[in-house]
């Protein structure tokens, strides 16, 4: 039932930006069934390619389903900045018109032709799309420093890196992996975390895939939580990857590593729906530290506990992207306390967002590079948080 109403929702609206585009199109060259009908079967096509791709990958095609979700997904980037961009231009027209009518007088000179708002729509979201093409493998490094009078002195630096929605699948696989990895350790980490959506796919060759990360061995482990995807791909498959790849995962629990700090996970939220839900409140899990040592939180959605303020030293989080495709970002803003980046907390505890590291859906990012995230951990007589300017 409940995927029923996922796909009714999801056909809808895809559904509309391809009508919106087809009568676009329309009125820039008109509906003659020689455009009209070849290019109403390509949008029907186009919009159930993406369940056409889950599909494939679910009954084992996978190479048909890697064809046909960078096909399908490349088209979806495109056709959402056409969408804005033709959006935005009838806006314009319309104010246009409008102000217009209020004068008593011709502004048609300010107006361009269907034909004209088509090929600007078009332009524009082409190279939208090319550079969002590029920008996904554009992968850089944040840097941020932690001074912490909970951290031990006698630790000196201590480095935790951190990778977010990599997305390992159809689209993000071993290129990708090993331009994420071999920045994961050119940073030589003490710990290397990740904070959810590793997993995106139900490929088979998740082992292969898991091999990469056994190449990394920080001498104090590996961490990851759950995010969301992991319990769209298959709780148990992401599970088996993660311990394949070396990871501990830490579902709504919590490991100390004597004198230097503690580490605690907080399942997704999307655990309550598959029923795989802990029970255990984050309150209660910060709760059992005792606050002279450093805690490190990792949650992958950057939702902040009002009852676990005070708990915890710094919580790293993803999901969002920073909206991947401009301008997206803008609504992340609306909807978490920030959509990518450093947020100090009144307590003197910090929530740093990753853009993450890899692509979800359109192979592309615009104005939302990807990241490795470098975050030292060093002694300091207050707490204070530094995202290091330069970062590349």
């Amino acid at each position: 039932m409940r995927m029923a109403i996922f796909l009714s929702i999801f056909i809808t609206l895809y559904g509309s930006l391809h009508f919106y585009a087809f009568m676009k199109t329309g009125r820039a060259f008109g509906f003659h069934k020689g455009l009209a009908l070849p290019l109403l079967l390509f949008m029907v096509f186009m919009v159930v390619c993406p369940i056409l791709v889950r599909m494939a990958e679910h009954n084992g095609m996978e190479s048909l389903g890697r064809i046909l979700a960078y096909v399908g997904y490349i088209w979806m980037g495109f056709l959402f900045l056409f969408f804005v961009v033709a959006a935005l231009l009838d806006i314009y027209t319309g104010l246009v018109l409008l102000i217009s009518r209020i004068l008593d007088g011709s502004l048609a000179k300010w107006t361009l032709s269907p034909k004209a708002l088509f090929f600007v729509s078009l332009s524009v979201s082409l190279a939208g799309g090319a550079y969002g093409l590029l920008e996904a493998s554009m992968i850089r490094t944040e840097h941020l420093v932690v001074k912490s009078p909970e951290f031990p002195e006698k630790m000196g630096r201590f480095r935790v890196v951190q990778i977010s929605d990599v997305h390992l699948g159809l689209i993000v696989g071993k290129r990708r992996l090993s331009h994420i990895l071999n920045l994961v350790r050119a940073a030589k980490p003490d710990i290397l975390v990740s904070t959810g959506d590793l997993l995106d796919g139900q490929i088979d060759g998740i082992k292969d895939l898991a091999k990469a990360f056994q190449t990394i061995n920080p001498p104090y482990g590996k961490f990851a939580v759950n995010g969301n995807h992991e319990y769209y791909v298959g709780i148990d498959r992401a599970r088996r990857f993660c311990k394949w790849a070396g990871f501990t995962l830490l579902n709504d629990a919590a490991v100390d590593i004597p004198g230097v700090l503690v580490i605690a996970g907080i399942d997704d939220m999307t655990a309550e729906r598959f029923g795989a839900s802990g029970n255990i409140k984050e309150k209660t899990l910060l709760s059992k530290w005792p606050k002279k040592e450093f805690l490190l939180v990792l949650k992958h959605r950057p939702v902040l506990d009002t009852k676990s303020e005070g708990l915890f030293d710094l919580q790293l989080s993803g999901h969002t992207h920073n909206g991947q495709l401009f301008p997206f970002s803008l609504i992340v803003r609306m909807i978490f306390p920030i959509g990518a980046g450093l947020l100090n907390l009144p307590d003197g505890a910090a929530l740093y967002v990753s853009r993450g590291s890899g692509t979800w859906g359109p192979p592309m990012r615009l104005f939302s590079p990807p990241e490795v995230t470098i975050i030292d951990l060093v002694h300091g007589k207050r707490k204070r948080v530094d995202l290091q300017k330069g970062s590349d």
